[in-house]
């Protein structure tokens, strides 16, 4: 790979989730500015919608920043940004119905969510490592080394590949709740699939960037062996 070949690779990595994320911002920003029929905040869909599954001992937290929402399944909490929980836009509505689609995914056991958690420590140690081991690996010209390091990459990169199937269908379970519970009216779908979509759109774009990180090493180690 040429000089202009890395620099057109490396200025992709940095663009695309600057995209994925500018779209989030800009359409959070959009649709928080227009209120839903139904005049509920965040946390009173985030209740109402738990209330109706039977997740009465699911709690729902305040916490600080913007866009920091999630759902905790040590502690049973769906976790609101100050704006979400407080707010009654179509934004705020589709953020809070998200995190409570993860929480209807941990009572029904749903298996890319169960195979996510198992998967975090792995990917933790992964992530942190395999840097390390890369690097040293090809300035030490230790396969070996970089074989490692890149193992312990690919465990990241799953991760990020199974988080996709587990936002998608929070992201469905959201919209289905909030139509049958009338949080939302006809009209509102479609602005709330497109909250829903632009945050989707990040895990995507991380995906990516990783996968293409991974095929770039795998190339590396397969020149070297050569």
């Amino acid at each position: 790979m040429g000089l202009g070949a890395y620099l057109i690779y490396f200025a992709l990595l940095m663009i695309v989730p600057m995209i994925a994320s500018g779209k989030v911002r800009s359409t959070y920003s959009k649709y928080s500015k227009k209120p839903t029929s139904s005049g509920m905040t965040g946390a009173d869909v985030a209740r109402k919608i738990l209330d109706d599954n039977g997740l009465h001992d699911v709690q729902i937290g305040m916490v600080k920043g913007e866009l920091t929402d999630h759902y905790d399944p040590r502690k049973k909490q769906v976790n609101l940004s100050e704006n979400n929980y407080h707010g009654r836009s179509m934004a705020s509505s589709a953020v809070a119905a998200h995190e409570v689609g993860h929480a209807i995914q941990d009572q029904e056991d749903y298996a890319f969510l169960r195979f996510r958690s198992a998967l975090v420590p792995v990917a933790n140690f992964g992530s942190n490592i395999s840097m390390f081991l890369i690097i040293a690996g090809m300035l030490m010209q230790a396969n070996n080394m970089l074989l490692l390091g890149i193992i312990f990459f690919a465990a990241a990169v799953l991760f990020q590949l199974v988080t996709l199937p587990v936002e998608f269908d929070a992201s469905n379970r959201a919209m289905t709740q909030m139509v049958s519970a009338g949080i939302i009216r006809n009209n509102e779908e479609r602005e709330t699939k497109k909250v829903l979509n632009a945050a989707a759109m990040t895990y995507v774009a991380a995906a990516l960037v990783a996968v293409a990180e991974l095929i770039r090493f795998i190339l590396i180690f397969a020149a070297n062996r050569d």
